[in-house]
């Protein structure tokens, strides 16, 4: 039986070290013949995302928004024209550093992913690492989950523990479970390109009995 890849379409803001983690795996990682990247769309000139995206031979398009005019919703029309000219299956944000509209989440109902480093639904926002060590937790983590209209709220796929230490400053906290970040946001996207994600009363579940309690070192 031929498996069809499923196309992924990557948005991202900065750095995009998530974005070139799931390039990695779809070329030579677990993603490999299950998933490509067809597009990463970045909203922030100059960012580095577009650069790795060159590395991988994918296009990098920009889609400016500082100084965009229009609705959220018409910045979103863009993206999802740049997306179905591309036919892709699945979108992942990779530190994308916008809300996105009613609009963008119909258009890919159940097939929106985004990657946070904690453990949700605790320390939602953009300062994890450094809510998480203020709050004096010793478990902090990282968490794939799928896209709904609230921040950091959507059913969860995927999440790994990593321990919070004493002496840890937001840089070696967010060092440690970025290394992790790498590992379960492809596991996430291989599971949802083998069909085996469902969702039930916002609870994922792996299709087939498969075990997602992953060991990761």
């Amino acid at each position: 039986m031929v498996t069809v890849k499923k196309k992924i379409g990557i948005v991202a803001s900065g750095s995009g070290s998530n974005a070139e983690a799931i390039m990695e795996a779809c070329r030579s990682g677990i993603l490999r013949g299950l998933a490509e990247v067809g597009v990463l769309l970045c909203n922030k000139r100059g960012a580095l995302c577009l650069e790795r995206a060159k590395k991988f031979n994918v296009p990098g398009i920009l889609v400016e928004s500082d100084g965009f005019k229009g609705t959220r919703e018409d910045f979103d029309r863009s993206l999802v024209k740049e997306m179905k000219v591309r036919n892709v299956d699945i979108v992942c944000f990779a530190g994308y550093m916008r809300l996105v509209s009613p609009y963008f989440l119909q258009q890919y109902a159940g097939r929106v992913m985004n990657i946070h480093p904690a453990l949700l639904p605790s320390f939602q926002g953009m300062h994890a690492h450094k809510d998480a060590l203020a709050y004096g937790v010793k478990v902090s983590g990282c968490t794939v989950h799928f896209v709904d209209e609230k921040t950091d709220h959507g059913p969860i796929i995927i999440q790994k523990a990593v321990p919070v230490y004493d002496d840890d400053t937001e840089e070696t906290l967010g060092s440690r479970v970025l290394k992790y970040e790498y590992k379960i946001y492809p596991q996430a996207i291989k599971w949802f390109a083998e069909g085996k994600l469902e969702i039930k009363d916002r609870i994922v579940k792996i299709k087939n009995g498969e075990d997602k309690t992953l060991v990761l070192e």
